[in-house]
């Protein structure tokens, strides 16, 4: 989809294009980007930003431009990444010098830019935490939430996965972060000043976008998401690839899988399915989705560099943590359909659903970091109980696969451990 694409950004634009290296398993910079970043433009700089002082050593490198040369065949960034704390402020502190509308997509989104050429996709408030979404609604008519981005990127690392670009809460002045420094004609148009007199703005998009949906603030302070864009598709070409198990996107027709209840072994037969790793990593997609009840999943990423062997972006979650009183068991249908796990997932699985590790209790510890958690919290305790009560329901899924098919329901991913899958399944 493109959304947390890194665009092209004069001077530094240069300096990074030759980022993409010539590893196999990470982007890095080789000889010639290191020449590059030692010439005379170095000091310079454009109106709002900082100059720029980046040299061959890490160190010199802006927080962003750390994150993004640290991203492997296997994850986004590593699990003990002392840069991620660093990124993570920038997006929640760091001064917003550019402001403009994001193109593409359904909902409203920006792209806001920092001064040290670091950016971010922007996507705001639309509903009270505490707000379920209509049961009338289809799910592709559903709201995008700022707090179910920042939740998606906590799951995400709790799990294990760490295949979701970092995102952060911020409270964002409406006039002075957006209206008074955009350069987006078509976007300042939209602000107006609501009857109680309230900031407000609406963009364009194909959803949502109109005074009946506008994006208010209190009186002009708004929510938002921020989330790190990732590298320039020129820089870091990536594939889309449609799911197997896309829904209908219909309001009366059935998707083949809905249908189909060995729809599995036909996707196992097909590539990229048929080896390595990647139905594995669709399946952990679709245990991270459930657990977040988003029914949203219809493509998913990869980057080019890496070929198909690599792990799969989980991009887009606003559409999650919409309704915590319905499960929708649907989602789990390529678990179920192939009874088929990673072992380092089931492992992680199974921790977290003992008391002392549980998974409620980890969640709002890890989101209790977040800025925007000292205004409220970024889920509500109803949540962080339907997260307990659905891994619930995956372990009891992977316990019915297990009686079905002995050891085969675990893919081993972790060298030297035996496969006794009906000792770790019990």
């Amino acid at each position: 989809n493109g959304d947390l694409e890194w665009p092209k950004h004069s001077l530094h634009l240069s300096l990074f294009l030759a980022t993409a290296g010539s590893s196999t398993d990470c982007f890095s910079i080789p000889s010639s980007a290191h020449a590059l970043m030692g010439q005379g433009k170095k000091g310079d700089s454009e109106e709002g930003y900082d100059a720029a002082h980046w040299n061959s050593s890490s160190q010199s490198h802006p927080p962003w431009l750390r994150f993004h040369l640290g991203i492997s065949r296997w994850q986004l960034y590593d699990h003990k990444d002392p840069n991620l704390r660093q990124l993570e402020e920038q997006l929640a502190f760091s001064r917003i010098v550019s402001a403009v509308q994001k193109t593409g997509g359904t909902q409203l989104k920006l792209l806001m830019s920092f001064p040290n050429y670091g950016q971010a996709l922007f996507k705001p408030m639309k509903q009270e935490r505490n707000e379920e979404t209509n049961h009338n609604l289809y799910y592709f008519s559903d709201f995008e939430r700022h707090n179910a981005e920042i939740a998606a990127y906590h799951l995400d690392r709790i799990l294990g996965f760490r295949r979701i670009p970092p995102v952060v809460g911020r409270l964002i002045d409406m006039v002075k972060e957006i209206k008074d420094i955009t350069t987006d004609r078509k976007l300042a148009r939209t602000f107006f000043t609501s009857p109680v007199g309230n900031t407000c703005f609406y963009g364009q998009c194909s959803y949502y976008c109109s005074t009946e949906h506008a994006v208010c603030g209190r009186p002009h302070v708004l929510e938002a998401s921020l989330a790190v864009m990732l590298p320039d598709l020129s820089l870091a070409p990536r594939r889309s690839w449609r799911s197997p198990w896309r829904r209908s996107y219909s309001r009366s027709k059935l998707a083949q899988w809905e249908n189909n209840a060995k729809y599995c072994e036909s996707v196992k037969k097909s590539p990229p399915y048929s080896q390595g790793t990647r139905l594995v990593d669709l399946i952990d997609m679709a245990i991270l989705d459930f657990l977040m009840s988003n029914m949203d999943r219809h493509h998913y990423e990869t980057f080019e560099k890496f070929g198909n062997n690599t792990f799969l972006l989980h991009l887009d979650n606003g559409r999650a943590f919409g309704r915590h009183s319905k499960d929708e068991p649907s989602i789990l249908a390529p678990l179920v359909q192939c009874c088929r796990i990673r072992r380092s997932t089931l492992l992680k699985l199974q921790l977290l659903a003992l008391p002392q590790y549980r998974l409620s209790d980890v969640m709002r510890a890890s989101l209790s970091r977040d800025p925007l958690t000292s205004i409220a919290p970024l889920l509500s305790e109803q949540h962080l109980t339907a997260l307990d009560r659905r891994l619930v329901t995956v372990l009891k899924k992977l316990r019915r696969c297990q009686e079905q098919y002995n050891d085969s329901v675990i893919y081993n991913d972790i060298p030297g451990h035996l496969n006794f899958a009906s000792e770790e399944l019990q």
